[in-house]
């Protein structure tokens, strides 16, 4: 019965079916301005499976806004579109909920778009929690961050190679994940991780992954980029950090997904209140 409807495996147009491209077709936007000498909402819009929340933040806390994805994961063919926004002076963060997962698909990719846009900010943090891929996910994942003047953004995020604690593995499947960093308008560092066909073998490779759990890629993008290399390098321990041309690019692997997790958040809170002077702690949704 089942299969009969499944947007992924069905076409039968001489039949009258017209298959679905998607089950779902989400989105949030929410973008911060600056009025009466505090960060304020200026724009929110939002679609199914996509909900954003506003925590009470704590004291000294940036305003945070929690994207809540309330579908319980992601199936082949569904696309979500995030659309985050900062100008001058503000100071905000946007997470997610929870980790979100990537389930196996039947045929068509699953596809998530970022576009972040950062206008003289004060400091803005794009940090979901975890993507999770389990065996046989398709995704197609573009972020693209457009950083104005003396924007200050921090970017990241973290892919997860299955559940290993319950013996699951991405062994095959899709992965393109691209990022795209414009400054002022120009092009200035362009990424993409592809992995497709025998991905265990490539994730095994010891000149590639070396058999990681997990991986993490954090950005920070800010005039003030190069003078906190150092410091990068000193809170992600095993990891590497570079910079080039005002991006600062920091990258983690670990065999356990749980400990890179919690080193990446070491890293985050520790940096933010480096740069920025923010406290050294996370949103509520990433101490649980």
């Amino acid at each position: 019965m089942y299969a009969a409807i499944s947007p992924s495996e069905v076409s039968a147009p001489s039949a009258g079916i017209v298959p679905l491209r998607r089950w779902a077709d989400g989105v949030a936007e929410v973008s911060f301005a600056q009025v009466d000498g505090g960060t304020r909402l200026k724009h929110l819009y939002q679609s199914d499976p996509c909900r954003v929340l506003f925590p009470r933040q704590a004291d000294g806390a940036p305003k945070e806004a929690v994207i809540v994805t309330t579908s319980g994961g992601v199936v082949g063919g569904d696309r979500l579109t995030f659309e985050i926004g900062a100008s001058a002076d503000c100071v905000a963060t946007v997470t997610t909920q929870a980790a979100e997962k990537i389930y196996r698909a039947a045929g068509a990719d699953s596809e998530i778009d970022v576009s972040i846009s950062a206008d003289d900010c004060g400091f803005l943090e794009w940090m979901p929690q975890e993507t999770i891929l389990f065996d046989g996910a398709r995704l197609r994942r573009r972020t693209r961050l457009d950083v104005g003047g003396t924007a200050r953004v921090l970017a990241g995020e973290i892919v997860v190679f299955g559940r290993r604690a319950r013996d699951e593995k991405f062994t095959y499947g899709f992965l393109h994940d691209d990022w795209r960093i414009f400054k002022d308008g120009r092009l200035v560092w362009a990424d993409a991780l592809h992995l497709e066909g025998a991905i265990d073998d490539r994730i095994a490779d010891v000149h590639a992954f070396d058999g990681a759990a997990a991986v993490a890629t954090a950005i920070y993008a800010a005039p003030d980029a190069a003078a906190h290399l150092e410091t990068a390098r000193e809170l992600i321990g095993d990891g590497g950090a570079s910079c080039v041309d005002g991006i600062l690019v920091i990258r983690m692997v670990n065999g356990d997904a749980a400990a890179l997790r919690a080193g990446f958040a070491r890293f985050w809170k520790n940096f933010r209140h480096e740069t920025a002077g923010l406290p050294a702690t996370l949103p509520r949704v990433w101490e649980v």
